[in-house]
């Protein structure tokens, strides 16, 4: 591969997890390891990955949870599994949840790298590059520079708003549940931080008003979703 990816890789085996991000990053991966569940969950608030590796079996959130909560959030980033299990019935839920893929330990590493060159292929096979520009309608949208651009109209972000506004692109045309976003950029979903959100989502809504086919819409009891016609 060409391109640097980024992995967040989440093992709560010390020796394990140095092994393979060492490994990976000798294959031109760049790679944050976490040690347990509730790590994995931080970093992936806090940074942009192309790929997740996720041990199941992890001390304070196991990896189903931590995949269930990403998955909230980001439909479409791959997720594959580690695990010592080898019961049918772990492969089901992990498949159900959203997995791409599934290894069971004692593995190869030769051929983890194999397998997650493969679904990133496949995932990322109709992008040019990795950075995060999103179109949105006839906006273009630079998360690291935290603008809009409609033509030769820029507008500046705050933090909050490029990490709403890129939830929302990301679950585009999908729901993005209200409490997950809560808790990914404001910590916690209590009802003052809910308050709080409304107003970032009105603030979104005056900055695409000038394209009739951008929507954000209320779904009751649900979230928001960003309809890009």
């Amino acid at each position: 591969m060409n391109e640097k990816r980024k992995l967040l890789l989440a093992e709560d085996d010390k020796n394990l997890g140095s092994l393979l991000s060492s490994y990976l990053m000798a294959k031109n991966y760049e790679v944050d390891l976490a040690k347990d569940g509730k790590e994995a969950l931080e970093k992936f608030h806090q940074n942009t990955y192309q790929f997740l590796i996720l041990d199941v079996m992890m001390p304070i959130m196991d990896g189903f949870t931590v995949a269930k909560e990403i998955r909230e959030l980001d439909s479409k980033i791959p997720i594959l599994f580690l695990t010592a299990k080898s019961l049918k019935e772990d492969k089901l839920e992990g498949f159900s949840i959203g997995a791409d893929d599934y290894m069971t330990k004692p593995f190869s590493m030769e051929e983890l790298v194999a397998r997650v060159e493969a679904i990133l292929k496949r995932t990322y096979s109709n992008e040019n590059s990795v950075d995060d520009n999103y179109t949105i309608g006839t906006f273009e949208f630079d998360t690291q520079r935290r603008i809009i651009r409609n033509g030769a109209e820029e507008t500046s972000l705050t933090t909050k708003e490029s990490q709403l506004l890129k939830l929302l692109v990301k679950n585009k045309n999908q729901i993005l549940d209200r409490n997950a976003a809560l808790r990914a950029i404001w910590g916690d979903d209590s009802y003052f931080n809910g308050r709080s959100m409304d107003v970032y989502i009105a603030k979104l809504r005056k900055m695409l008003k000038d394209d009739e086919n951008i929507q954000i819409i209320n779904v009751h009891g649900k979230g928001f979703k960003l309809i890009d016609q």
